[in-house]
């Protein structure tokens, strides 16, 4: 008895993780830039919607960022792994590839320039709205 509900049990997990997986994969949107950071400060924003190749020089090393058809990837490293290349191309938003000898995270964000989250509106004295 106790092993047809731990049947159950499981089939259910795996259905509500079937599940999540599915509205996560419909709900990501494509992104708009490719934005360069290096030691957490950024050095460039891309748009995804040009093609480019740029050279990325750091103190840490080089890597050849491509964009292409609208996605972002890392098609050379100097780096002594090279996992960076190894990751793929990237578009949608939250995506990113990561060079960690070098320091470097490339990440897809979306919409606009600077991806404002608020605006603080302030009248002629200076206090907020």
């Amino acid at each position: 008895m106790k092993k047809k509900w731990d049947i159950w049990l499981i089939a259910g997990v795996l259905l509500l993780a079937g599940g999540i997986w599915l509205v996560t994969f419909l709900m990501r949107s494509e992104g708009a830039w490719a934005v360069v950071t290096v030691d957490g400060e950024e050095q460039g924003r891309y748009p995804l919607a040009e093609d480019l190749e740029t050279e990325i020089v750091t103190v840490y090393g080089t890597n050849l960022l491509q964009i292409s058809d609208g996605k972002a990837r890392i098609t050379e490293a100097d780096c002594p792994d090279g996992l960076c290349v190894g990751q793929g191309a990237i578009c949608y938003e939250g995506e990113s590839i990561v060079c960690l000898p070098h320091r470097l995270t490339v990440t897809v964000t979306g919409g606009t320039e600077q991806d404002v989250d608020a605006v603080a509106l302030r009248d002629e004295g200076g206090q907020s709205i």
